[in-house]
Formats: structure tokens, sequence, C-alpha cells
């Protein structure tokens, strides 16, 4: 009898580990740290593991996987005027070709990008944008999402961008990532 409640137990031990540990990791932020500004102005997560790279007049920040360098993620901002709102400078369908076509395509001959999907969402009574894209280079494709918000006179571009080999590994991760990204003032 006495064997038979101590497997029990063990029984019932494992089965509350397994499923605690699986609560964990299926976590929106399992894998991820925090990363707030300076000035406390925006946050966001960040995979774990990665490390910040400082640009001279790059983006705003700039992370990247140490083992898949190809891998980043980067915040730009850029000036507006303080009446313009992110539905004045266009539809989601509308930012997203903006973005690509001024970011990626008009400065290099040999790429092209295809717009995959451009959705509003609103968080804590903002709307950000988000777009998902690839860049077709001439040795490979990339495979890059961002969100993009309009905030008290700047444009936020947050974005992050893997390998199209590497896309359907990082896809959640990256999407998590992106959905991160939050204003709080």
């Amino acid at each position: 009898m006495r064997v038979l409640v101590r497997a029990s137990i063990r029984f019932f031990v494992l089965i509350f580990f397994i499923c605690f540990l699986s609560a964990c990791s299926a976590s929106p932020t399992a894998g991820l740290e925090p990363f707030k500004s300076v000035d406390g102005t925006y946050g966001f997560l960040f995979p774990t593991g990665w490390t910040r790279v400082a640009l001279k007049d790059g983006p705003e920040v700039v992370f990247h996987d140490l083992i898949n360098s190809d891998e980043t993620l980067s915040l730009v901002k850029s000036d507006v005027s303080s009446e313009i709102e992110l539905k004045n400078i266009g539809t989601p369908l509308e930012v997203g070709e903006r973005l690509i076509n001024n970011s990626y395509v008009l400065n290099y001959d040999d790429r092209e990008a295809e717009l995959i999907s451009a959705n509003a969402r609103d968080v804590e009574e903002r709307t950000f944008y988000d777009i998902e894209y690839v860049i077709h280079l001439p040795n490979e494709n990339r495979h890059e999402i961002a969100t993009v918000v309009v905030d008290h006179g700047t444009l936020y571009t947050f974005a992050a961008g893997t390998s199209e080999l590497r896309w359907q590994k990082v896809e959640d991760l990256f999407h998590r990532m992106i959905t991160s990204f939050n204003l709080f003032i």
C-alpha cells in the first residue's frame, strides 16, 4: 500500500511540474527580456541572449542575435507635426507601402519588397499599424515585420527581421516582440 501511495504522489508531483513548466513556456514573455528607454517614453521586449549594438547616425535602438547575426530588432524615431495622427499619414496598407518603398527599394536597384499584410490595432487609446513584408535580395530573401505609431510629434517604427529560411522558426517570437512595443506617456 505504501508503495502505491508513494508512486501516486510521485506521479502527481511529476504532472504538476510538467504543467508548471508548460505554462511558463507558453507565457507571452517567455524567452524575452524587457527594455525601457532612458527617458521612460517607450519600452519593448527583446529575446534573451540578444545584444544591443550602438550605431552612429543609425536607428535609436538596435539589437541582434549573437548566433544568427542577421536577426535584428530596431527602432527608428522620426519627427512629424504634433497635430499629425497615424490615420492622417494613411491607411495601414498605404503606410506599409510607403515604409517598404522608402526604406528598402528606392535606395537599391537590386532589391524588391513585397507587402504581405498591414493591419491596425488599438492599444491604450493609441493606434498601431502592424506591417509584414519580404525583401527580395540578390542572394536571399528577408522576412520583416514592423509596428508604426505616432505620438507627441514622433513617428516610431519598430521592426524585426530575419532570413526567409529562419522565418518559420522565429515567427511567433518576432510577433511577440513587435506587439510588445508600447509608449508610456
